[in-house]
């Protein structure tokens, strides 16, 4: 009997102990994400910088009170025009031209409340892909990214809050380095 106790007893010791190392707090925020893009991005260097539009989605957790782990996943559209002239004459030729930015980043988040508001900072490096629908090429390019900034959440409710976020990010599209803005918004459920 004493046997199947010892096995319970670690059983229970091990699942105890890996229980521990689970986040026990965090966030989940889902909202729009606005970005302007570096021109390159679109592998055209004469564009002026395109803006793009679309989701963020960010998953936190607290490995300490103050600091966190994030995983950010964005996605972002938008389109440029433009003129070229035809090699053979004839009048100027405006083409469109649609972009596409798939980001997944990894990094950590210190955030300090202070009553109902709780600015962050945060530095997250990962990987960037682009695609654009340019005639006759279509290019695509996937590349390495970072990103620094911060923000603001303000809790509305026990488990709900509104972000506000601002970062810098760079990737390195087509053999160059694009320096980017972007801002979200949105809702926070925190657990």
């Amino acid at each position: 009997m004493s046997k199947y106790a010892m096995i319970s007893f670690l059983m229970f010791a091990t699942a105890a102990m890996a229980a521990t190392q689970i986040p026990a707090s965090g966030n989940i925020f889902f909202g729009y994400s606005f970005q302007n893009a570096s021109s390159s991005a679109f592998d055209f260097s004469d564009l002026s910088r395109p803006n793009m539009n679309g989701w963020r989605a960010t998953l936190e957790g607290k490995m300490f009170p103050y600091l966190g782990i994030v995983a950010d996943f964005t996605g972002e559209y938008g389109s440029q025009s433009h003129t070229i002239l035809p090699p053979l004459g004839g009048g100027p030729v405006t083409l469109s031209i649609d972009g596409h930015e798939l980001d997944v980043l990894f990094g950590p988040r210190v955030t300090i409340p202070v009553g109902k508001f709780h600015p962050f900072g945060e530095a997250m490096a990962g990987v960037s892909h682009m695609s654009t629908s340019a005639p006759n090429t279509g290019p695509s390019d996937t590349s390495f990214a970072t990103a620094l900034g911060g923000g603001l959440d303000y809790r509305l409710l026990r488990l709900v809050a509104w972000r506000f976020e601002g970062d810098y990010i760079q990737t390195r599209f087509f053999g160059t380095h694009q320096n980017n803005f972007r801002f979200s918004t949105g809702v926070v459920v925190r657990f």
